[in-house]
């Protein structure tokens, strides 16, 4: 008769719960042979009657085998089942909390060993809530779980919230200025120690840990703002320094601002900045760009603030939202020129302003004007010398269109200008040269122009469009191809690392170079930098 695979599955379960309720049988019948003043051996524990049952049923067709047997394959069989049963046991539940789930497990602690993870499984978590935030503005708002004891931990602004003299009662907490993507990075650090910022969010994100006095988080926010900052949104990050009063991140924003202070002003960041911003930026004397730069930007700000106000476009209403701003600009310092094709047609000036700005270009006697008379000083450029002497020589170097390269690398960010070249040992000659600057193998920027040499060993600067920042610990690449009279100047003993101010460059030879360039000797001898 075939076996019923269900009866057997019942059979074996039975001698799984005779094995692992064993030990308990042992012990009880230790006291009871105590008590009777003897110890039963083990076999007479199990009546070999019931020995022989138990192997029929879960063998049949065996039953009348050796009873050492039986025992045997029972036992083994019954290992086996138990580690199929113990290999097919599901893993661990992993606790989804991310959507307010709560935990079904009611052993999830024993799977998460340490502290740091069971507090990070409370993170947005519904489990065991004593507290619900309702975060950001109306319409836009998230509800958030919490628990008063880990926030109370980390701040001390939740430690008075919830515990304090004035504690919060309310099981329901709205925080409307606050943006939901920051309070949840804010949280998710006091649970885990887990920072996880991204640009879209790091302001926000500086507002919360500021907001709740968590000093670690906001210096992550910092560090984080420093390292990406650009011209482009340097004017930004500057206003959001002095609102967070930040002073090592508005002094990076003042480096960038300055260096590339035409970049920064033309950038969409700078008409997104506050009035007084704009009034410090528009006073600021090393800006390192033209007043008609300046200029344009102030008129670009003012067409943003009309907007932002919900006023129309108006020559006037851009003067009534600059005020005492436009005064700022130092129209003066212009070029007649720059001033003729760009603020005297801005409608933005008076008549009687403009009629006085001609005449203070033109006439002897100059009228009295409310703008600034004095043009900017601007950042004076630096130059790192890398050669100790030059020299000539018949046909000893010669420009044919190769290309000179030489990798250099600082100890802290500066922003390259241009580059010191040296020109013709033959007298008076003009040359077109393009300047490279590579990061690693892409270009960050390059210029085609033209100088002139005189015939001296002087060295002739050429300027890249912009001046590019170059951070500390790493090797960026400049090169020169020149195309002009082909005897030259060049430089001797070379230094491989050269003190410039505050600054140490190091120098290495560049795979790029084909005409002879490198540290000891060759072209190329400066590099001009603002630092």
């Amino acid at each position: 008769m075939p076996l019923d695979p269900g009866c057997l599955n019942g059979r074996i379960m039975k001698c799984l719960t005779f094995f692992l309720l064993l030990p308990e049988t042992l012990k009880k019948s230790k006291k009871s042979a105590r008590a009777n003043g003897k110890v039963q051996a083990c076999y007479e524990i199990v009546p070999l009657a019931l020995k022989r049952k138990m192997a029929a049923e879960l063998y049949p067709a065996s039953a009348n085998t050796n009873i050492a047997n039986s025992n045997n394959a029972a036992a083994v069989t019954a290992k086996k089942n138990a580690l199929q049963i113990q290999q097919s046991a599901p893993p661990p539940p992993q606790l989804q909390n991310l959507n307010n789930n709560n935990v079904e497990s009611t052993n999830w602690q024993s799977f998460h060993p340490t502290l740091r993870e069971r507090n990070a499984l409370m993170f947005n978590n519904e489990l065991m809530a004593d507290v619900h935030f309702v975060v950001g503005p109306a319409g836009a708002s998230k509800k958030v779980p919490a628990h008063k004891y880990i926030l109370a931990v980390g701040s001390s602004v939740f430690y008075a919230m919830f515990y304090g003299d004035l504690a919060e009662v309310k099981s329901e907490i709205h925080i409307p200025d606050v943006e939901p993507a920051a309070f949840l990075i804010l949280l998710k650090y006091l649970y885990s120690d887990e920072i996880d910022l991204e640009a879209d969010t790091v302001l926000a994100t500086l507002y919360a840990a500021k907001k709740y006095i968590v000093p670690a988080l906001a210096k992550a926010c910092v560090n984080f703002l420093e390292t990406s900052l650009e011209a482009k949104n340097a004017c930004v990050l500057l206003s959001q320094s002095r609102l967070f009063e930040e002073p090592d991140l508005t002094l990076r924003c003042w480096e960038v601002i300055d260096a590339q202070a035409e970049l920064a002003l033309k950038s969409e960041g700078f008409c997104e900045i506050d009035l007084p911003t704009l009034e410090i930026i528009v006073t600021r004397e090393t800006l390192n760009t033209k007043e008609d730069v300046v200029f344009e930007a102030v008129l670009n700000w003012a067409e943003a603030e009309c907007k932002r106000q919900g006023l129309p476009v108006t020559p006037a209403n851009k003067r009534n939202v600059l005020g005492k701003a436009l005064y700022l600009v130092r129209i003066p310092t212009m070029t007649l020129e720059e001033f003729a094709n760009g603020a005297a047609q801005s409608d933005i000036l008076t008549l009687e302003e403009t009629r006085s700005i001609f005449l203070w270009y033109t006439a002897a006697n100059k009228p009295q004007l409310e703008f600034p008379l004095v043009k900017r000083k601007g950042l004076a450029p630096q130059r790192c010398h890398r050669f100790q002497s030059s020299a000539y020589r018949s046909n000893q170097w010669r420009y044919r269109g190769r290309c000179d390269s030489i990798q250099f690398a600082v100890d802290k960010r500066i922003f390259i200008a241009g580059l010191g070249l040296y020109g013709s040992s033959c007298g008076k000659a003009e040359y077109s040269v393009k300047i490279e600057l590579k990061r690693q193998g892409v270009v960050l920027a390059q210029n085609l122009t033209k100088f002139v040499s005189d015939g001296s060993s002087n060295t002739f600067s050429v300027w890249f469009e912009h001046p590019v920042q170059v951070e500390q610990d790493t090797f960026y690449t400049v090169s020169a191809i020149l195309d002009g009279n082909e005897l030259s100047y060049f430089g001797q003993e070379g230094m491989t690392e050269v003190q410039c101010g505050k600054v140490t460059f190091q120098f290495q030879c560049s795979s790029d170079s084909t005409n002879g360039t490198g540290v000891q000797g060759g072209q190329i001898p400066e590099l001009i930098f603002y630092a």
